[in-house]
């Protein structure tokens, strides 16, 4: 039972991927990110924001009475935290079809200097990225603002305060 669930979570955590499609973008990637990522991308909304000292992501259901995509988002972001704590990104290499999405190259470099923590929130889940080191904020940030861009999510490229 053990091996099988260490086998689930590498392969999960191999093609889970990180650029979230917004609610804005019904692009081509949205029925293969619903398949990977366990939720359906229409009934979802996608934030990403640039703080002072990091950045974040935020997936919530559009309805509060959505039980199973609220649970499948609780269950993914877990496992993008756990990932990308290894330095591995290659999860939203497969999304964009890149191997080079900015800001990974770094941010895999100094993944010793970058903490991510999952919280749970009312609607979803939450994925807080900080680090005071100024090479990786600067990676964290190229990453976020690449990620509102290319989600059109509508964020603000603004950094603030947490």
């Amino acid at each position: 039972m053990y091996r099988t669930q260490i086998v689930w979570l590498l392969s999960a955590a191999m093609l889970t991927p990180i650029a979230l499609e917004s609610r804005q973008d019904h692009g081509s990637g949205h029925e293969s990110g619903a398949s990977v990522m366990g939720f359906d991308q229409n009934r979802t909304t996608h934030h990403f924001f640039l703080y002072a000292d990091g950045g974040a992501i935020d997936v919530s259901v559009n309805d509060p009475a959505d039980a199973s995509n609220r649970d499948a988002i609780r269950s993914h972001l877990p496992h993008i935290a756990m990932m990308f704590g290894q330095g591995r990104f290659d999860a939203p290499m497969l999304v964009h079809d890149s191997n080079n999405v900015p800001g990974t190259t770094v941010m895999a470099k100094l993944k010793d200097r970058i903490r991510y923590t999952y919280i749970e929130t009312r609607a979803g889940g939450r994925l807080n990225i900080g680090t005071a080191d100024s090479h990786a904020l600067e990676a964290v940030h190229e990453f976020l603002t690449f990620q509102i861009k290319e989600h059109k999510t509508g964020d603000s490229l603004a950094v603030r305060s947490r």
